[in-house]
């Protein structure tokens, strides 16, 4: 990327001098007049070499135009001491046909080549419904697992599951009492919030549930068994429909993940470890077995096997990073959880790093706000539950509405709105950074004409509709009449923005670039007649196409489908 070639200029250069650089800062301005890379290299080490930033520029200009190459037409100085890059013409036609050549491999890199990650996300709790707070930790899990990828890693998709714990003993024993019998997903959720109300309220009944946690782990309650078994096989076929319409589908069978991790196992390895570390890395505490965080850092002390001897959360994450490695002995684990357990999850990095040290620096730990309805905060626990189905039921809905004008037949339309219903949904979710909440607004993410998923898809489908309309023409990139064109510019920047959202794992870098590349695109198609005949049509085609290109690489990045009309 001629990005890394310009660090590594204005590297040497710093060297030339006799300053060993520390860290190359380059940036596009964001006025385009003013050139294409930015540096404040020399307000950086003017100090260091006892020059005045305008003198450090100038010795810095001087030694870059003796190693520059003719990818660079001009190196200027502007203000107290930044310097500007104007790449030649010649660079972005070149760039542009390898952007073409490219096609699908378009915006890779091999920066992960030969390593191995495991992206754990979604994460839904069996005998609990699938709600929108599992839509945002599958949207960003999977647009960061597809990011991993594209950077060259072998990766593979984990969710990890609370197969046995307290709330599934207040859903079972809510169940039992109430003579529900499992028929679809509503029941959980009845089952739960009506349990969780109990629990609170009725003494008995929590100790009803209490017992009933034991039976889970033992398997000594024939009834309760049953109970388990049908709930569970339910509940675990109900999350594969809705994977499939997320688009997760990378397990065998047509299943959403490559591994699926459960609790009931995990727990079993979490309690023998905690068990074995006794009184070296963990400690008794009033009938628990708890690790005591470390105060000056910040870490308080928390539970890894409670006072039943059942292995708590902490344990069983414990247990899920051996086996997770056990199955698939990875470089890099990242994990992604709501942000409501960071504190939780800062304890257990700490144990973890005194228990399987190695693991606990192959981790990554990557937490989100919370997804909300303009009506506030929903809890499973009340019964006040916004279902992932729901939503996109109610947003498919909506996205009929704006669509049936449209000349595309009917059955295709119901096609187009279930694509364009996702799409609101996960660009809603990942256009701004993940440790944001995020408030889904109906109108707003399914504006064809603004900062949406839907106007992103739509951007698309008018390129593919001109590609059609153009098949049988010449597409040249060389074949130019005036200077490069601003979307060129901004087309070509596609690699680095998706390094940038690799690194960080950050889909809303992505998010962010499309948005402009379609705005710029739009800009362009409404000012320029592009099926002309002109000297230049071949070049107006050569930046169609590399816009189609990039959007659909782009899209698919964020997992978001790309119909080809709308």
């Amino acid at each position: 990327m001629v990005n890394e070639r310009l660090e590594k200029l204005i590297s040497d250069a710093l060297k030339a001098i006799g300053i060993e650089a520390e860290g190359i800062t380059l940036e596009h301005p964001k006025d385009p007049t003013h050139g294409d890379f930015a540096t404040n290299v020399a307000l950086l080490y003017s100090k260091k070499a006892g020059i005045s930033p305008r003198e450090m520029a100038e010795k810095l200009v001087a030694e870059i135009e003796k190693l520059a190459s003719k990818d660079i037409a001009s190196v200027e100085i502007a203000g107290p001491g930044f310097i500007n890059f104007r790449l030649s013409e010649e660079y972005f036609s070149n760039a542009l046909h390898d952007t073409l050549r490219a096609e699908e491999s378009w915006g890779k890199n091999e920066t992960l080549a030969g390593k191995k990650v495991i992206v754990e996300y979604t994460d839904p709790n069996p005998f609990k419904e699938f709600h929108i707070g599992h839509l945002m930790s599958n949207a960003i899990g999977e647009s960061i697992s597809r990011l991993i990828e594209v950077s060259g890693a072998e990766t593979k998709r984990a969710c990890y599951q609370g197969d046995a714990g307290l709330h599934v003993a207040l859903a079972i024993m809510y169940a039992k009492e109430e003579n529900i019998s499992w028929q679809d997903a509503s029941d959980f959720g009845v089952a739960y919030s009506g349990g969780a109300k109990r629990y609170k309220e009725d003494e008995l009944f929590k100790s009803r549930v209490i017992d009933t946690n034991k039976k889970i782990y033992e398997r000594t309650d024939p009834e309760i068994n049953t109970l388990y078994d049908t709930g569970l096989k339910l509940s675990l076929e109900y999350f594969e429909t809705i994977y499939k319409k997320l688009g997760t589908a990378h397990g065998g069978d047509g299943r959403g993940f490559d591994y699926y991790f459960f609790e009931s196992v995990t727990g079993v390895l979490g309690k023998k470890v905690v068990e074995e570390n006794l009184g070296t890395i963990f400690e008794k505490s009033e009938g628990a077995i708890v690790y005591k965080g470390d105060e000056s850092k910040g870490l308080h002390t928390r539970v890894f096997i409670n006072k039943e001897g059942l292995p708590t959360y902490e344990a069983k994450e414990l247990g899920c990073a051996k086996i997770k490695y056990d199955t698939y002995p990875y470089d890099i684990s990242i994990v992604i959880t709501g942000n409501e357990v960071n504190e939780y999850f800062r304890v257990l990095l700490a144990a973890m790093a005194e228990v399987f040290p190695d693991l606990a620096q192959r981790t990554e730990h990557f937490s989100h706000g919370m997804l909300r309805l303009p009506t506030g905060k929903m809890s499973s626990r009340t019964g006040d539950v916004i279902t992932a189905e729901s939503l996109l039921e109610d947003v498919k809905v909506r996205a009929m509405e704006k669509i049936k004008e449209s000349d595309i037949p009917q059955k295709e339309k119901e096609e187009v709105a279930d694509k364009v219903a996702l799409g609101a949904v996960k660009y809603s979710i990942l256009r701004q950074a993940s440790s944001k909440d995020t408030i889904f607004d109906f109108e707003q993410s399914l504006s064809f004409e603004g900062d949406s998923g839907p106007y992103l898809q739509y951007t698309f489908a008018r390129t593919h509709s001109l590609l059609e309309k153009a098949m049988g023409h010449i597409v040249d990139p060389f074949a130019r009449k005036t200077e490069v064109n601003l979307l060129h510019k901004y087309l070509l920047r596609f690699p680095e923005i998706v390094l940038r959202a690799s690194e960080e794992r950050e889909p809303h870098h992505i998010a962010t670039y499309l948005i402009e590349v379609a705005r710029e695109f739009n800009s362009f198609y409404g000012n320029t007649m592009v099926l002309d005949g002109a000297v230049d049509e071949p070049y107006k085609l050569a930046l169609v196409k590399a816009t189609s290109q990039t959007l659909k690489n782009g899209l698919e990045l964020l997992g978001i489908p790309t119909p080809e009309r709308m």
